[in-house]
């Protein structure tokens, strides 16, 4: 059975993110014969009602999917049977979601959450317990700047064909971007990298060792030379057992853990998309959607389920759960992902400038997306210009096609280690996202900065214990965290041994607590482990900790987070207890003359009335980075209105001794003539 479909129309309703769709006017879709397992029935696809996505973006080879209202087509080019290669240009396969041929498997992280996402978002485990919440967080356009990177395995895979694995990565690329653009997330390929030699880093069998050899291998070599905000591994290697991903969790821009493996384990590229979507989804805070949560999820089961299912099979997912949504913007107050808030620079973007990518690009006034998609009155789509007398037509800092003026709040502090940005009154775009230096104090929180984030052990008492615990005193850290075992540790060793705890570094191993539940709130699979300590003078003290059973790709969320603090002026890293100068926040406060703090980027942030960038001289507050914290023009305006109001004064003034004068003048005049007429 044969169709024809219109190329153009297909690709007028293309959500493209930054790849071009390049297809001949029409080309073939041929759908199995009757008998082949094919409903001979199905119907032709209604292509004004569904969302259509084509990943390919480097040449004539259309690929990507058509989602319906029930159902999910996959479009792909026809495979030349013994090359491997294409048939033609024109000849595509158009076939249902489910009748994909893939590998079922699961993500390594098995952490679950049991309990339904409360709506208070307490006994959640990514709570926000800041005082000031990002309250726009959802509403403001999230960049993620993804690099991708081919092992040597994946490569071989490929037919030792660079081109071709560097499609396939662009491919998964999109998919990905695809299914976050509902969630207000854009993922922008910044860098692919294929390892056509030999593998940069140990891979093997084991993800959970694979995972971390990557990692490491991209705060050393990749982050230096290629700035992202994160990086995922797409192996050829079939990793044990029935794991196809792995990625720590609520990591997401970090330096040590933003990032993830995923096994290349479908002959679609779509299958590793979903993989990565959901890895990501672990570095954005999301958890798994178990059926104890009860999760919302538009697609049912039998149709793919959603992304964050804990296992993959068929048909692929290509939808979040509102589950995952609630962990999203739980996240994203807490202050996960502050590096998101840019624009990527669009010079670096995989896959070339095109006019209705949604990126303004050199040559470009705005983009606005596809013409039938666009809706932005300010922007010409078809020609990517500005509309009449139009100044601009995206960003925080653009408001019915015109510039806000300099100083206008464009995003407020999200957390107690956030700072708040203002418009420039030059750029439509809200400056990059800033917060206060590492080690910096928390504002109205006994704690310490990190990453943009403000960790004490009394939010991760309740985050594990629900609402009433606290941390227990020292002499149960160092009891039980000095026993190297499941139950007390500072982690692992290089061996994979369980660590024993120095006394110094007690407070930075596993996490003991005191009150709260019964039980642990966060999931069916963590048990307490509960130490009676007898004390010197007599009686004993309950120390409370957590044991979760998981699998070995992600920390122990018994284990206190980096950044805690530890002691004054000290702050938990890599399961040590630190001072916090190793970051040099004295230092850099220092140059901002007492009317200021130091920001992540090093710079003052000065308060209201004094200039950055050192805060010595009066101004308009905020810093290079942040833009002023003032409107530029108004105190000139107030001035010029106070001096108005005293020329207006004056002049009332003087109208009055003068109408008094000529009273005075005329009355007397007519006195004087009233006294001579008698």
């Amino acid at each position: 059975k044969l169709y024809k479909i219109d190329a153009k129309k297909l690709a007028a309703k293309a959500l493209r993110s930054f790849s071009s769709l390049l297809l001949s006017v029409t080309f073939t879709v041929h759908l199995p014969a009757k008998g082949s397992g094919f409903d001979p029935h199905f119907p032709k696809p209604n292509l004004d009602h569904s969302s259509v996505l084509f990943t390919n973006p480097c040449d004539f080879l259309g690929r990507g999917f058509i989602a319906l209202e029930n159902k999910t087509l996959v479009i792909e080019p026809t495979p030349r049977p013994l090359s491997g290669g294409y048939a033609d240009n024109n000849t595509h396969l158009l076939y249902r979601l489910e009748d994909l041929d893939l590998t079922p498997g699961t993500c390594g992280h098995g952490f679950n959450v049991s309990s339904p996402a409360p709506q208070d978002g307490m006994g959640n485990p990514f709570h926000s317990f800041s005082t000031r919440h990002k309250r726009h967080a959802q509403k403001t356009t999230k960049y993620v700047e993804l690099v991708i990177v081919a092992d040597n395995r994946e490569f071989q895979k490929q037919g030792k064909d660079v081109e071709r694995v560097k499609q396939r990565l662009a491919e998964i690329a999109n998919y990905v971007d695809k299914f976050y653009r509902p969630l207000n997330i854009r993922v922008a390929l910044v860098g692919l990298e294929v390892w056509s030699d030999a593998d940069k880093c140990p891979v093997s069998q084991d993800p959970f060792s694979t995972l971390h050899e990557f990692l490491d291998w991209r705060k050393a070599k990749l982050l230096p030379q290629k700035p992202h905000d994160n990086a995922q591994l797409i192996s050829g290697v079939y990793f044990q057992g029935t794991t196809i991903g792995m990625a720590p969790i609520m990591s997401m821009c970090t330096v040590d853990q933003s990032g993830g493996v995923v096994m290349d384990h479908s002959e679609n590229p779509l299958g590793a998309a979903v993989t990565l979507a959901h890895e990501l989804g672990h570095n954005f805070g999301m958890n798994h959607d178990t059926p104890e949560r009860g999760c919302g999820c538009r697609m049912t089961v039998d149709r793919g389920g959603c992304i964050m299912t804990p296992s993959t099979g068929y048909p692929f997912p290509t939808v979040f759960s509102s589950c995952s949504k609630k962990d999203l913007a739980a996240s994203l107050e807490k202050g996960v992902g502050m590096c998101l808030y840019n624009m990527p620079e669009v010079k670096v973007l995989y896959g070339g400038q095109k006019c209705g990518n949604g990126y303004v690009e050199e040559g470009e006034e705005c983009d606005c997306g596809e013409p039938e998609e666009c809706m932005n009155p300010c922007c010409n789509a078809t020609m990517c210009t500005l509309k009449g007398d139009s100044v601009c037509a995206h960003g925080q800092c653009c408001e019915d096609c015109m510039l806000k003026l300099a100083g206008t709040p464009c995003r407020e502090a999200g957390n107690s280690c956030d700072l708040p940005e203002f418009c420039t009154g030059t750029s439509p775009h809200c400056p990059a996202n800033v917060y206060l230096h590492d080690g910096h104090a928390c504002t109205s929180v006994d704690g310490y900065c990190y990453n943009g984030i403000c960790q004490t052990h009394e939010q991760q008492c309740i985050t594990l214990w629900g609402p009433g615990a606290t941390p227990a005193p020292g002499i149960c850290f160092e009891r039980v965290n000095s026993a190297g075992d499941p139950y007390g540790n500072c982690g692992k060793d290089s061996k994979g041994s369980f660590a024993k705890c120095e006394a110094r570094d007690a407070k930075c191993g596993k996490i003991q607590c005191q009150g709260g539940a019964n039980r642990p709130v966060i999931g069916t699979n963590a048990v307490s482990i509960e130490t009676n300590i007898p004390l010197q003078e007599g009686g004993r003290i309950l120390c409370r900790g957590t044991h979760v059973y998981l699998g070995d790709d992600m920390p122990d969320p018994g284990l206190v987070l980096s950044g805690t603090k530890c002691g004054e002026g000290m702050m938990c890293l890599n399961r040590q207890c630190q001072n916090v100068s190793e970051f040099g926040v004295h230092e850099c406060s220092g140059k901002c003359s007492g009317r200021g703090v130091c920001n992540n980027k090093k710079n003052c942030h000065c308060e209201s009335h004094w200039a950055p960038p050192l805060c010595q001289g009066s101004g308009f507050g905020g810093s290079i980075d942040s833009g002023p914290m003032r409107v530029a023009g108004s105190v000139s305006v107030t001035v010029a209105i106070l001096v108005l109001l005293a020329i207006l004064l004056g002049l009332t003034l003087v109208v009055f001794l003068k109408r008094k004068s000529v009273l005075h003048f005329l009355f007397a005049k007519k006195n004087n003539s009233m006294w001579k007429l008698r």
